[in-house]
């Protein structure tokens, strides 16, 4: 099998593979079906078998059996596995109440992560966002506190504006942003990526498939219980138009015996040495085919003709990757 490629996580941060497993899909985070749980760790197993460390979870996932699920699969290996945790979001009957980012709330949530994953210490532990509610610096602050008391080893932020990250960043030396990013979503080339590269700091990419837009298997109109329906990218003309563009994708996916989904993946990765895809696989059938993603080298004339295609602001309507 490839064997991954290891980066560093923004400047002179611990080794992760190149490539990131996002395990969210594997629970149930607004209400939908569970996931075999069994396969769901297998999964898990086999990316680490494969090289890829790096797990990206949450402690509202499925209001911690996310975690406890990746908890089950690195027991006994835990030494393979760099853990990723995001935390503040508030869910309740699969709705998202709010952020609850109060320094005494922080300190609750990561004695709960520790023991569903079965730990002494997180990897990279992070706001799921920062919204002005309790002061960055107080935010920010308690992650560098458990830090120092050894509960968590890196910082990293998730979701936030360039201004915020810069901001952070003064606070204690953040390791990674996670953050949306693909051919169809690339607003956040303009300032936060930027900045990112400037302060040394890790891009944890996920979405790359701009929530299935980029798969090569939407089609219009989509189903009427479909949640894509609360965006207008996936609203009448908006979606035929986009899906114009995503023909592009996969006329070129077919001349290189590609996917459309490997070939959004492989954008990604192209980006840049400090840029990690991080991919949501709940099936271990589906490792071959993202691992070879990382693979593949575009042409100048293919970079071109893609950045052309999907030049910022080519896709029509908003999704909530887009936020202020």
């Amino acid at each position: 099998m490839t064997t991954i490629t290891k980066i560093a996580l923004g400047k002179n941060g611990p080794q992760v593979s190149k490539l990131g497993l996002g395990c969210m899909r594997m629970s149930s985070v607004w209400g939908g079906p569970v996931n075999d749980e069994k396969e769901s760790i297998a999964t898990i197993r086999a990316a680490l078998d494969s090289g890829i460390n790096f797990l990206n979870t949450g402690d509202f996932y499925g209001s911690g059996h996310n975690e406890l699920l990746v908890g089950k699969a690195i027991k006994g290996r835990r030494d393979d596995a760099f853990i990723s945790v995001k935390f503040g979001a508030i869910f309740y009957g699969g709705q998202m109440l709010g952020l609850d980012l109060r320094p005494v709330a922080i300190k609750n949530f990561i004695n709960y992560s520790l023991v569903r994953l079965g730990v002494d210490v997180i990897d990279l532990y992070q706001p799921c966002r920062l919204d002005g509610s309790v002061p960055d610096e107080e935010v920010i602050g308690t992650v560098a506190d458990l830090i120092r008391e050894g509960k968590v080893r890196h910082l990293g932020v998730s979701e936030i504006t360039a201004d915020q990250l810069r901001r952070a960043n003064s606070i204690y030396p953040v390791s990674a942003l996670e953050i949306g990013y693909s051919l169809a979503d690339r607003q956040i080339e303009a300032e936060l990526l930027p900045v990112a590269r400037e302060l040394g700091i890790g891009v944890v990419a996920f979405a790359n498939t701009a929530e299935g837009l980029l798969t090569g298997e939407m089609k219009a109109p989509l189903p009427a219980n479909a949640y894509h329906n609360h965006f207008s990218r996936f609203q009448g003309a908006n979606l035929v138009k986009n899906l114009e563009k995503v023909e592009v994708l996969k006329e070129l996916a077919g001349r290189k015996g590609y996917t459309p989904v490997q070939l959004a993946i492989a954008w990604v990765n192209a980006q840049g040495a400090h840029i990690m895809p991080l991919v949501s696989m709940s099936k271990r059938s589906r490792l071959p085919e993202n691992i070879q993603a990382m693979e593949i080298l575009f042409t100048p004339e293919e970079m071109s003709l893609l950045n052309t295609c999907f030049a910022p602001g080519a896709i029509l309507g908003s999704t909530y990757l887009q936020r202020s």
